[in-house]
């Protein structure tokens, strides 16, 4: 079994056990949030050894050439010698706080430097005691603010703190952007779909407002899923844009509970194939719960939308441990 040396102390790895494991199993603390390769807050430097492609797969070519890696995903065969993802954090302060709903929070960050990113991309928000999960920006990048929407989460013990402990002016790190979901100029009259359930309407909002701000000229049609109407956040903001742009069409839909005033009644899926039952030449953005996620971007492809044209990002809850 391959041994690990970081930080100058001997790691044995057990069968089949990612290098993530085997340090948190021996009691060294690594960053860590979905354990899924998504969030890129695990990552690692390898600067002798050789790890396996998989464990750099979405990791920008700068960073592979550096011999960073996702350490979740890594599963060497052979010695490496690691030290931590250094330099690669950008200090933030909490700039404000504010509950949407009893359980969404939005909140504003500002970085020393400016963050270069797209709408819809996610970030790595990390606190002084190494606790990081990711969360999607709904802010463009001309803003002077990050803004995250994040939802409380059963014993979660970020979003547990930002609710209920976190202040503003609170110093935290931040790591990214990633993601591949955002809005890109060059089809300014195609037809765009957008679909998110619970939080994932924080970077298809902020993909909204980018291809508007950039002259998208299709129509642009943006689905929010609940489970009930108090799930439903930002609706008074979203029908304020709609109103100021007739290509932008907002639908709210709830699962439960009958439809009313500018809200539909049903499984997001099927409101949604019921207004546009042929998506051919669409392009389609979809996040939030990975299972719908899944679904949706099936139910897409099978309505016409190429699957190049589908963009997502699928909210994976972090470790509440």
């Amino acid at each position: 079994m391959p041994t690990y040396i970081y930080s100058g102390a001997a790691y044995q790895a057990a069968p089949g056990e990612s290098v993530l494991d085997a340090l948190l199993r021996q009691g060294v603390a690594v960053s860590n949030s979905c354990r899924a390769g998504a969030c890129q807050s695990c990552l690692l430097r390898a600067i002798a050894g050789t790890v396996p492609a998989a464990s750099q797969q979405g990791l920008k070519s700068t960073l592979i050439e550096q011999g960073y890696f996702l350490s979740c995903l890594c599963r060497p065969e052979a010695d490496l010698v690691l030290e931590p993802a250094g330099g690669l954090e950008l200090p933030a302060e909490i700039v404000s706080l504010e509950r949407l709903t009893p359980t969404v929070l939005r909140a504003r960050l500002r970085t020393t430097t400016p963050l270069e990113y797209h709408a819809g991309q996610y970030i790595t928000l990390r606190r002084e005691d190494g606790l990081a999960r990711s969360y999607s920006l709904a802010s463009l990048p001309e803003e002077d603010t990050l803004e995250l929407h994040i939802r409380r989460a059963p014993q979660g013990r970020m979003s547990g703190w930002l609710f209920d402990e976190a202040r503003e002016k609170a110093v935290v790190s931040i790591r990214g952007p990633a993601g591949d979901c955002f809005y890109t100029a060059g089809k300014p009259e195609q037809p765009l779909l957008l679909a998110a359930t619970g939080t994932g309407l924080a970077p298809l909002a902020g993909i909204c407002r980018d291809a508007l701000k950039q002259g998208h000229r299709g129509p642009i049609h943006l689905y929010h899923g609940a489970l009930r109407p108090e799930g439903l956040y930002l609706r008074d903001e979203l029908r304020t844009l709609a109103n100021m742009h007739a290509n932008l069409f907002y639908k709210p839909v709830v699962l439960e509970g009958g439809e009313s005033a500018g809200i539909a009644s049903g499984a997001i899926d099927k409101v949604i194939a019921a207004g546009h039952p042929n998506l051919t030449g669409w392009r389609g953005f979809i996040c939030g719960d990975p299972s719908i996620v899944q679904m949706l971007k099936k139910k897409f492809f099978l309505a016409g939308m190429g699957s190049r044209e589908i963009f997502a990002d699928a909210f994976i809850e972090g470790p509440s441990s």
